[in-house]
Protein backbone atom coordinates (compact mmCIF):
# COMPACT_ATOMS: atom_id res chain seq x y z
CA UNK A 1 0.00 0.00 0.00
CA UNK A 2 3.30 2.10 0.99
CA UNK A 3 4.56 1.88 -2.54
CA UNK A 4 0.85 2.12 -4.62
CA UNK A 5 0.27 5.79 -2.23
CA UNK A 6 3.85 6.70 -3.25
CA UNK A 7 3.84 6.19 -7.03
CA UNK A 8 0.15 6.65 -7.28
CA UNK A 9 -0.23 3.41 -9.40
CA UNK A 10 1.56 0.71 -10.74
CA UNK A 11 2.64 -2.46 -12.35
CA UNK A 12 3.53 -4.99 -10.58
CA UNK A 13 7.08 -4.96 -11.86
CA UNK A 14 6.94 -1.36 -10.94
CA UNK A 15 6.24 -2.13 -6.91
CA UNK A 16 8.74 -4.56 -7.17
CA UNK A 17 11.47 -2.17 -8.32
CA UNK A 18 11.06 0.12 -5.33
CA UNK A 19 11.26 -2.74 -2.85
CA UNK A 20 14.23 -3.13 -0.98
CA UNK A 21 16.65 -6.38 -1.50
CA UNK A 22 16.13 -9.00 -1.63
CA UNK A 23 13.18 -9.09 -3.90
CA UNK A 24 10.23 -11.21 -3.54
CA UNK A 25 9.12 -12.87 -6.39
CA UNK A 26 6.61 -11.24 -8.53
CA UNK A 27 4.06 -14.08 -8.26
CA UNK A 28 4.41 -13.08 -4.05
CA UNK A 29 3.64 -9.61 -4.59
CA UNK A 30 1.12 -10.07 -7.85
CA UNK A 31 -0.89 -12.35 -4.71
CA UNK A 32 -0.61 -9.57 -2.45
CA UNK A 33 -1.48 -7.16 -4.64
CA UNK A 34 -4.63 -8.80 -5.37
CA UNK A 35 -5.80 -9.86 -2.01
CA UNK A 36 -5.89 -5.85 -1.42
CA UNK A 37 -8.28 -5.87 -4.49
CA UNK A 38 -10.47 -8.56 -3.28
CA UNK A 39 -10.69 -6.74 -0.10
CA UNK A 40 -11.69 -3.00 -2.01
CA UNK A 41 -7.98 -1.24 -0.63
CA UNK A 42 -7.20 -1.18 -4.38
CA UNK A 43 -8.40 -1.10 -8.09
CA UNK A 44 -6.51 -1.96 -11.68
CA UNK A 45 -7.30 -0.92 -14.86
CA UNK A 46 -6.34 -3.24 -17.69
CA UNK A 47 -4.43 -2.41 -20.42
CA UNK A 48 -4.46 -5.83 -22.60
CA UNK A 49 -2.67 -8.19 -20.33
CA UNK A 50 -1.04 -5.70 -18.26
CA UNK A 51 -2.81 -4.75 -15.12
CA UNK A 52 -1.90 -1.06 -13.44
CA UNK A 53 -3.07 -0.56 -9.92
CA UNK A 54 -3.82 2.13 -7.90
CA UNK A 55 -5.08 2.80 -4.52
CA UNK A 56 -8.82 3.44 -3.48
CA UNK A 57 -8.28 4.86 -0.25
CA UNK A 58 -6.05 6.84 1.50
CA UNK A 59 -3.46 6.05 4.07
CA UNK A 60 -5.35 7.29 6.97
CA UNK A 61 -8.32 5.32 6.49
CA UNK A 62 -6.28 2.21 6.04
CA UNK A 63 -3.91 3.07 9.14
CA UNK A 64 -7.44 2.73 11.07
CA UNK A 65 -8.34 -0.16 9.14
CA UNK A 66 -5.38 -1.63 10.47
CA UNK A 67 -5.25 -0.33 13.70
CA UNK A 68 -8.99 -1.81 14.21
CA UNK A 69 -8.12 -5.47 12.88
CA UNK A 70 -4.85 -5.75 15.25
CA UNK A 71 -6.71 -4.22 18.28
CA UNK A 72 -9.44 -6.73 17.97
CA UNK A 73 -7.18 -9.51 16.70
CA UNK A 74 -4.18 -8.99 19.71
CA UNK A 75 -5.65 -6.63 22.32
CA UNK A 76 -8.92 -8.20 22.64
CA UNK A 77 -9.70 -3.83 22.24
CA UNK A 78 -8.22 -3.27 25.30
CA UNK A 79 -6.25 -0.05 25.32
CA UNK A 80 -4.67 -0.68 28.83
CA UNK A 81 -3.71 -3.98 27.43
CA UNK A 82 -1.80 -1.92 23.89
CA UNK A 83 -0.31 0.71 26.23
CA UNK A 84 1.05 -2.20 28.98
CA UNK A 85 2.72 -4.23 25.59
CA UNK A 86 4.58 -1.17 24.42
CA UNK A 87 5.62 -0.38 27.51
CA UNK A 88 7.25 -3.34 28.15
CA UNK A 89 8.21 -5.02 24.49
CA UNK A 90 10.06 -1.23 24.07
CA UNK A 91 11.33 -0.46 27.24
CA UNK A 92 10.03 2.78 27.40
CA UNK A 93 12.44 5.03 30.02
CA UNK A 94 11.17 7.10 32.20
CA UNK A 95 11.03 10.55 29.86
CA UNK A 96 9.42 8.91 27.19
CA UNK A 97 6.55 7.21 29.31
CA UNK A 98 6.46 11.31 31.05
CA UNK A 99 6.06 12.05 27.48
CA UNK A 100 2.82 9.60 27.01
CA UNK A 101 1.48 10.92 30.27
CA UNK A 102 1.82 15.04 29.04
CA UNK A 103 0.24 13.82 25.89
CA UNK A 104 -2.61 11.92 27.50
CA UNK A 105 -2.94 15.20 29.93
CA UNK A 106 -2.99 18.07 27.10
CA UNK A 107 -5.82 15.14 25.21
CA UNK A 108 -8.10 14.81 28.50
CA UNK A 109 -7.85 19.06 28.61
CA UNK A 110 -8.92 19.43 24.71
CA UNK A 111 -11.74 16.67 25.89
CA UNK A 112 -13.02 19.31 28.42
Amino acid sequence: MQLLWQLNEAMVKEIIELMPDPKPAYNTVSTVVRVLENKGFIDHKAYGNTHVYFPLIGETQYKKFAFDKMMNNYFSNSYKSLVSFIVDEKKLDIRQLDEISNLLEDLKNKKK
